[in-house]
């Protein structure tokens, strides 16, 4: 059992990037941030904030993005340590096997498909959403209910999903454009960014006048259980819905930690990735507390329980701010290109996490395959469409994304593990970045996050645990005999 702990020397992993067959070096620290807030500014903000709302804790759910922001704060802190200290692809799994070993680095590496493949997949469930917006709101049309929703979901009127296709084609598009390669979308990215983010702006600073008073009250509603639409119970008012509201909006800051995964493509690391991890984290926060007080003044928890469930915030403006129609069709087409961005990031991402696996002899060699004139792992790319795609055609967004922010929660607590561990073992090991007040940070990152794993429910701790045992039967039926550590021992 003492093979399953083994690590990775840091200094083979810094090794890893010489020569000429890793992954380019293109991305600079404004790329970085802008990778960050793509990834951050999306389906969390545009349609988490009224679905926790609805489901947990109705204006409270602002106290409920404070939670969360403290919590990503604190790990945030752990990762740009990490990120500055291995420069390498793979985030949270790379930082798990030099610390942590192999079997953790396994758990978490598999860990963090929920993360970014599931995430990519709810906001491509989320991009459906507003894709059928904009065709009624422009081409006065719709998708039919049944073609762009799960088998699982009912409308009001009774209609059943059967499969959500334009999810499968958003995704299908973008996997062929990260294939071309990072640097352009990176570039595309960066225009998405400052539409995505003056729109937020916009809608804070318009929605602000049509606040109702009367929305806010109470602004903690007493603790009761809601039963949603689809007959689902949740937690709603009192600490214990504050608490799901902050596990459910959590999935709104997933992005940070995805913009060191791209670490073996930042020029200078070291200086970079802490820039692009903390920088994306306290620009968005901010906004996200505004823009929560704000979309839940402007509509109310019944609004957003019933007809201004799918595309909360058009439906908001729409409906209660006079004269600004045009914002709500403006709002319309920059979240689809919002929501866009937001994909691209989770399924670089991913690709990135399953290259550095790949490389280490966990999961099979073609996941590591570069292609010979882009230099980005596009045999992954497509295996990730079909997987993704899977999921996001038929699997309801809700399940989708409170998977994903489980997942998620689970890794930022590996990582502030790592970090004290780290420091114990390698104190003297240069790094870019130091966590400060260890071991106080990382230990207040896991309470917080474990706080908000709590607030999420037992049916979420059982999707967990079931994903996490497929892993094992995964690792030790093939991860523990090809692993290159394990060749070499």
């Amino acid at each position: 059992m003492k093979n399953l702990f083994r690590t990775k020397d840091i200094v083979a992993l810094q090794q890893e990037t010489d020569g000429d067959n890793g992954l380019k070096r293109t991305l600079t620290a404004t790329n970085l941030v802008a990778l960050g807030i793509g990834a951050i500014i999306g389906a969390g903000l545009f349609v988490r904030t009224a679905a926790a709302a609805a489901n947990n804790a109705g204006p409270a759910v602002t106290i409920g993005f404070v939670i969360a922001g403290i919590g990503c704060a604190l790990a945030g802190l752990c990762y740009a340590e990490f990120a500055s200290m291995i420069p390498i692809a793979g985030s949270a799994y790379t930082y798990s096997y030099a610390t942590l070993g192999e079997l953790v680095a396994w758990i978490i590496g598999w860990d963090l498909v929920l993360e970014y493949a599931l995430g990519a997949a709810t906001v491509a469930i989320a991009w459906s959403e507003y894709l059928n917006k904009l065709l009624s709101t422009f081409f006065h049309t719709s998708i039919p209910y049944q073609w762009c929703h799960s088998p699982f979901e009912h409308s009001v009127d009774g209609v059943s999903g059967m499969m959500n296709i334009p999810a499968l084609v958003i995704l299908l598009l973008l996997s062929l454009l990260l294939i071309k390669g990072t640097k352009e979308s990176a570039s595309i990215n960066g225009l998405i960014v400052v539409t995505k983010v003056a729109i937020v702006i916009l809608f804070i600073g318009f929605g602000w006048s049509f606040i109702n008073p009367a929305n806010h009250t109470p602004f903690i509603p007493p603790a009761q259980t809601y039963v949603d639409s689809q007959n689902v119970p949740h937690n709603f008012g009192g600490v214990l819905g504050i608490l799901g509201a902050a596990g459910v909006v959590f999935f709104a800051f997933i992005g940070f930690d995805a913009v060191s995964t791209a670490a073996q493509e930042a020029k200078n690391p070291k200086k970079d990735m802490p820039i692009g991890i903390l920088g994306s984290l306290a620009i968005c926060t901010v906004l996200y507390l505004l823009f929560a007080y704000v979309l839940t003044g402007v509509a109310s928890t019944e609004d957003f329980r019933s007809t201004g469930r799918e595309a909360s915030v058009a439906f908001a403006i729409e409906t209660y701010m006079t004269g600004f129609g045009w914002l709500a069709k403006l709002v319309t087409v920059a979240i689809l290109a919002g929501f866009s961005s937001v994909i691209l990031v989770m399924l670089l991402g991913q690709s990135r996490v399953f290259y550095s696996m790949s490389r280490d002899g966990l999961i099979p060699k073609v996941f590591s395959d570069l292609h010979p004139k882009f230099r980005t792992p596009y045999k992954s790319n497509m295996i990730l469409f079909v997987f993704v795609g899977l999921f996001a055609a038929f699997v309801p967004g809700d399940i989708v994304g409170d998977m994903t922010s489980i997942g998620t929660l689970f890794a930022f607590m590996l990582v502030c593990v790592g970090v004290i561990i780290m420091r114990k073992k390698n104190p003297n090991l240069e790094r870019g970045f130091r966590t400060p007040l260890v071991p106080l940070v990382p230990i207040l990152g896991i309470i917080v996050c474990g706080a908000m794993i709590y607030g999420l429910g037992w049916p979420n701790w059982v999707r967990l645990f079931i994903w996490l045992a497929i892993g094992f039967v995964i690792y030790f039926g093939y991860s523990a005999r090809n692993s290159k550590l394990n060749k070499k021992s």
